[in-house]
């Protein structure tokens, strides 16, 4: 693939935007009252935004297209002569090596920032080896964990956005992008922290699939900078839908995707001083820490391999898919190393000789493991562990499935269950606890606020830092129990 054809389309983010696309969303943009005095498209590809500016935009004097690919300058200056408009320009240029300011101080207020941006994060283009990434820096603000586990990863259109942003602070003018609907929320999530000077925005649900031939998320993201601001975004199904389906926005600190619900049952919010929500246990090597117990008892690993040791440490298990059904199971289980995160493991050697040599068996696996939070630590640690972790009971829901239920889970064969780390759960110290808890998460006030600020799309839409938002005390209040 490497320096092939599929290797550049990846390596720019380049699906090509359809002519007749871009016309609706140039007329869409006019018909909301858009009309600049300068367009500029950063990534102009072939030239169709270009194009259909030129024919929707006519009080525009400068209509400017900047693109790194040199086959396509030629063929958009080949296209924009169709359109005998003498001033429309396309020049060749890096997004991240072009001075932008520079290039923009010589254009007419307001500006419309368009196009269609690459849809490729910044881990995808670090697999390609690609060289086509902005500067590295932590622009998201990421802190401890978040940073070291993954979350820095980024979609490039995200860090686009925010550069155009920064383009019209001194200015006034509007984006409108083609670009992930999750990485429009971003924008906004971001812009709405730190208090940007931005308007009300909108977001119009697009098919990719038509358009694209990709079953992909995505939206054209219209966000007006430099106006008075406002805290909310109205969500159309389609290009062509004349009232907004929903509203996501920015209240009490978070992002809501259903603001006229969620201003419903607010008061609910708070924080839970006595309680707090857990993820289950992390590992990162499931085919040596995950046994599977056949119908004769033998246990087996991920490999294949028949497991004997003691049952000390060999927890049952209950994974994402199991919770979202509200189902439990006997015959998957965990080696959990640890009681507590950091604590020494070269006890397991005498205390349980077996498991100390299974795992050292499995160590050049166990050591191999990439994240950053296993350096310095002890041998074959895990993470998301402690007292909790073996709690008898728990009130438990998957992370990772857009349906919102809320299971009660006890012991297994005498063990507490734990479960894997896309699971978020409630320790409960007995029954009588865990059932009260349940009927404060399964009612119909906490359901609908939680619903209020999941957005299904997310790739995890169900997050502990989502749930802890809830105060369990004030529904239990509000419900009578």
């Amino acid at each position: 693939m490497a320096g092939g054809k599929e290797h550049d389309i990846w390596q720019y983010g380049d699906f090509q935007t359809p002519s007749v696309l871009a016309l609706e969303v140039c007329k869409r943009l006019a018909d909301m009252g858009i009309d600049p005095k300068s367009v500029i498209e950063p990534t102009s590809g072939r030239g169709a935004f270009l194009k259909a500016a030129v024919v929707s935009f006519p009080h525009a004097s400068s209509i400017l297209g900047v693109e790194i690919n040199a086959k396509y300058v030629e063929e958009a200056r080949l296209l924009i002569k169709e359109t005998n408009s003498n001033h429309l320009q396309v020049e060749q240029g890096d997004f991240f090596a072009t001075d932008w300011n520079l290039l923009l101080c010589s254009k007419e207020s307001p500006l419309l920032v368009l196009g269609n941006p690459p849809w490729v994060t910044s881990a995808d283009l670090g697999s390609l080896k690609s060289t086509n990434l902005p500067t590295k820096s932590n622009f998201q603000g990421h802190t401890g964990l978040d940073a070291l586990t993954g979350k820095a990863n980024f979609d490039i259109s995200e860090w686009m956005l925010l550069q155009q942003v920064g383009w019209l602070k001194k200015r006034t003018g509007w984006i409108a992008m083609l670009v992930k609907t999750a990485v429009a929320r971003k924008v906004l999530r971001q812009m709405w922290k730190t208090g940007e000077q931005v308007g009300r925005a909108s977001i119009f649900k697009i098919d990719t699939m038509r358009h694209f031939g990709a079953s992909v998320d995505a939206c054209l993201f219209v966000l007006p900078v430099g106006v008075d601001t406002a805290y909310d975004c109205d969500v159309f199904d389609s290009l062509d839908a004349v009232e907004p389906s929903g509203t996501i926005g920015w209240h009490d600190g978070y992002l809501v995707s259903d603001v006229v619900a969620y201003m419903k049952r607010r008061e609910l919010l708070g924080p839970n001083s006595d309680r707090k929500w857990r993820s289950g246990v992390k590992h990162d090597c499931s085919k040596v820490m995950e046994l599977t117990r056949s119908d004769g008892g033998t246990l087996s690993n991920g490999f294949g391999e028949n497991v004997s040791i003691e049952p000390d440490l060999v927890f049952p298990l209950l994974k994402s898919s199991d919770v979202a059904k509200g189902r439990a199971r006997g015959d998957r289980y965990m080696i959990v190393t640890q009681q507590k995160v950091g604590a020494d493991t070269s006890t397991i050697a005498s205390t349980t000789p077996k498991t100390w040599a299974y795992l050292e068996s499995h160590g050049d696996k166990l050591d191999a493991r990439g994240s950053v939070i296993y350096r310095k630590k002890p041998r074959f640690s895990i993470f998301g562990v402690g007292d909790y972790t073996f709690a008898p009971w728990k009130i438990a829901i998957s992370g990772f499935y857009k349906s919102i239920l809320f299971s009660k889970f006890g012991p297994i064969d005498g063990k507490p269950v734990v479960f894997d780390d896309t699971v978020y759960f409630l320790p409960c110290w007995s029954e009588e606890e865990a059932d009260l808890i349940l009927t404060i998460v399964r009612s119909e006030p906490y359901r609908l606020l939680l619903a209020s600020m999941i957005f299904a799309d997310e790739k995890r839409p169900v997050t502990t830092d989502l749930l802890k938002r809830i105060s369990l005390d004030q529904v239990a209040r509000f419900i009578g129990v």
